[in-house]
């Protein structure tokens, strides 16, 4: 019998459960499946490595998530759990990496390495076709992409300096309409800032004030997403 475990390398965030409520709602047998993948997909599948898969005992790479969901007549993504980097949401897409290098104007080659490594690197336009091609809103599309920290230290200096600096930069990370992020940014700004002047007009020289304001931008990128109501 053949079992992926669960190596350290990225591999497709496997839903077992799905994948056996699927197979049984078709009427099928472990067997069948591996039948469909060896006859269909020229895949050396046994009907034991598929009850491995559901049982959460291994996962199918790339290649066998593909063609299973083909046996089982439903889209990549519906065997997956909630993707989170960018491979895992072109995965659940059903996009192989050269297709969507191609669609947002990526070297496929450059695009296989920003993947690998988690670090998304592309340009303003290209981020904004990320974003369309792959379905993603601004949260997800910054957890995708890696750019979490940068994001936090784009906004507490928006926080504490002049918003209007860093609209620029943020809708860089972002693509979110500029009239919505600068209203975001602002009220980011005068929320810390009253806040500030709060403290001031305690007389708190620098104890639980202080604090409140560190722990504020602490915690910039969640003010920030309240904010957006996104």
């Amino acid at each position: 019998m053949r079992v992926h475990p669960s190596p350290p390398a990225p591999t497709p965030p496997f839903n077992a459960l799905a994948a056996r409520r699927l197979r049984e709602g078709l009427g099928m047998a472990p067997g069948h499946v591996a039948y469909g993948l060896r006859a269909q997909y020229g895949l050396d599948v046994s009907p034991e490595t598929v009850t491995a898969w559901e049982r959460g005992l291994g996962r199918p790479d790339a290649r066998e998530l593909t063609a299973l969901a083909g046996v089982l007549w439903c889209s990549p993504g519906e065997l997956l759990t909630a993707a989170t980097t960018l491979r895992e949401h072109r995965m659940a897409r059903g996009m192989a990496p050269e297709d969507l290098a191609r669609r947002i104007g990526v070297d496929a080659r450059a695009y296989l390495r920003m993947e690998e490594s988690g670090r998304w690197r592309g340009n303003e336009r290209q981020t904004a076709a990320l974003a369309q091609v792959l379905g993603l809103g601004p949260r997800e599309l910054l957890n995708a992409t890696g750019r979490d920290a940068e994001l936090a230290e784009v906004l507490r200096d928006a926080a504490t300096t002049r918003w209007q600096a860093y609209v620029r930069p943020a809708s860089k990370l972002l693509p979110m309409r500029r009239d919505h992020l600068e209203e975001v940014l602002q009220r980011l700004h005068a929320d810390y800032q009253a806040r500030m002047v709060a403290t001031y007009s305690w007389g708190d020289s620098g104890g639980s004030g202080g604090e409140e304001g560190r722990a504020y931008l602490e915690r910039i990128v969640d003010h920030f997403w309240t904010l957006a109501r996104l």
